[in-house]
């Protein structure tokens, strides 16, 4: 049967094209903000703001073949008209468009700091494709909103690029996350100070078109809790599960532990993704923790080059409170802060159940994550021992300073026995490195071993390395989109030349795919030594 809205061919034009004349977020409290103000509101879950049109120079900067097509029932090839220029520009909005600002809070390095809210953003309509998937349309940078408080609504060229590159790869790498189609910049500029450094300087400005099933955050919920508005929470909290947790019924008075529950566990899951990657969020606040569980609100985030756990990719988090080995635990105490936003919903039995299932969540995430990097070393089944094997062998890339995406990717592409000197073993730059650690060759006799016991449960072991090496190089990718790959890209970007970004974009469509012309342009050599130097900002 074809849903409302929904389309049933990929569209040529965007006269072809239109929203959802009845988006399902009309159904929550909704601010008319006629005035077009600041404010602070109580009550609503959204503010009415039009969007406001980058002016000066319209150009494509770049685009998701694969959203388009598959998500907004495009053709690649729409990008190329001046009519989608000026959507994604906030010039021109299509057929059945509401734009509204999302009222939210969260905490922030630790602290409530009460309302935030879209503060460059505007959620423009939903849209329901020919798979009958509903997807909530955003565009980012589009101007001023009730929750812009000190800025200007505006985002730079640089951070939209980045955004783009780590929504794609993350995709295309198998992570859940949100999607950004296109991004499109024009001559108008900003003031930003990059490192808060008391140097700013003006920025080219850019919108990205950006892509989610929910726009909905942990500090969805908080901001509504701490405010005491539980008529709107419970209103809100059913909304979700019946939108988006199929699985759970309305009618069932456990419904908000179970739908606790099921975020908790998908927020668990996606960090121990993240952390198999060597991917560092960088500002894992509450207000950037999707209900969904996919990762969200790419700022000042990084791939880890060099391992170290305690790579910190947000140049402001002095402290390290968002590094790459504090990810779990601080995903593991914003869920905390969810079931503190839940707790007003729940009777005291069920308070004890919520507790119950926190006291789980630190062994469950420890599982995952030791899953996650047995399957990329090749293993298949959890055997005693296996845990001290991951951390001894991270334990001497951090010494050794093996780069983290290529070590696993040529432990894949060597037999062990060539893994301990030789020609093979010189060809492999990562590898060789890590084999100067002095208990290298321990581990890789114990690393022999546990691979022959998994072995006897093949029929040969010649079929059980055809198969390892196949799984690894499953989980292991060639590419990640590494801060110097990106910095060289927004750097000839911000001169109007695309072609490094739009190579860049090419590549990690098939980041576990070896690519002859990544390969020839030095994707998978050891970074160059400035590399290591490059900083992160928030400043977007």
């Amino acid at each position: 049967m074809k849903m409302e809205g929904e389309s049933t061919t990929v569209k040529e034009n965007l006269n072809e094209w239109r929203f959802s004349l009845h988006p399902k977020y009309i159904l929550l409290p909704i601010d008319e903000n006629h005035d077009q103000v600041k404010n602070n509101v109580k009550n609503v879950i959204y503010s009415e703001v039009t969007p406001h049109p980058l002016e000066k120079n319209l150009r494509l900067v770049c685009s998701s073949g694969d959203a388009l097509t598959n998500i907004l029932d495009m053709s690649p090839e729409i990008v190329n008209t001046g009519d989608f220029l000026e959507f994604v520009g906030g010039r021109r909005l299509p057929c059945g468009s509401l734009p509204v600002a999302h009222r939210y809070g969260g905490h922030q390095y630790g602290l409530w700091v009460g309302q935030l809210g879209d503060g460059r953003a505007h959620l423009i309509g939903e849209y329901v494709n020919r798979l009958c998937e509903r997807w909530q349309v955003q565009l980012k940078g589009s101007g001023l909103t009730p929750y812009s408080r000190s800025y200007d609504g505006r985002c730079v060229l640089r951070a939209a690029i980045r955004e783009m590159v780590a929504s794609e790869a993350m995709f295309h790498l198998g992570v859940p996350t949100t999607r950004t189609a296109a991004v499109v910049a024009s001559d108008d500029t900003v003031v930003r100070d990059l490192y808060y450094s008391g140097n700013p300087h003006r920025e080219k400005t850019a919108i990205l078109l950006r892509l989610s099933q929910c726009w909905f955050r942990f500090g969805s919920l908080e901001i509504l809790a701490k405010g005491g508005e539980l008529a709107i929470l419970k209103q809100v909290t059913d909304f979700i599960i019946k939108e988006h947790f199929p699985d759970i019924h309305l009618s069932d008075e456990n419904r908000f532990i179970r739908l606790f529950s099921e975020i908790a566990h998908r927020s668990l899951d996606l960090v121990a993704k993240w952390q198999g990657l060597g991917f560092t969020h960088g500002l894992l606040n509450t207000d950037n923790m999707s209900i969904l569980g996919v990762t969200m609100d790419y700022g000042p985030f990084g791939f880890v080059d060099s391992y170290d756990g305690g790579f910190v990719s947000n140049s402001s988090d002095g402290e390290g409170r968002y590094s790459l080995s504090k990810q779990p635990d601080i995903v593991a105490w914003n869920i905390g802060q969810l079931a503190n936003a839940l707790k007003p919903l729940l009777s005291s039995s069920q308070q004890v159940h919520m507790t119950h299932i926190l006291k789980t969540l630190d062994t469950y995430c420890k599982n995952k994550i030791l899953e996650t990097f047995l399957m990329k070393i090749g293993l298949k089944k959890e055997r005693w021992g296996d845990e001290e094997l991951v951390e001894k062998l991270l334990d001497m890339m951090q010494h050794t300073g093996a780069d983290f995406t290529t070590t696993f990717r040529q432990l894949s592409e060597l037999e062990p026995h060539e893994m301990v000197t030789g020609s093979k073993l010189e060809e492999k730059w990562s590898l060789k490195r890590l084999s100067s650690h002095s208990s290298w060759g321990c581990w890789l006799d114990q690393y022999r071993e546990r691979l022959d016991k998994e072995s006897v449960d093949s029929s040969s072991s010649c079929v059980f390395s055809v198969e390892r090496v196949r799984r690894m190089r499953l989980v292991n990718p060639a590419y990640v989109p590494r801060t110097w790959l990106i910095h060289e890209a927004i750097q000839d970007a911000e001169r109007d030349d695309f072609t490094k970004l739009r190579f860049l974009l090419q590549v990690i469509q098939n980041p576990y795919e070896v690519q002859p012309e990544a390969e020839a342009r030095g994707f998978s050599n050891q970074p160059p030594q400035w590399a290591y130097a490059l900083k992160i900002s928030c400043s977007s």
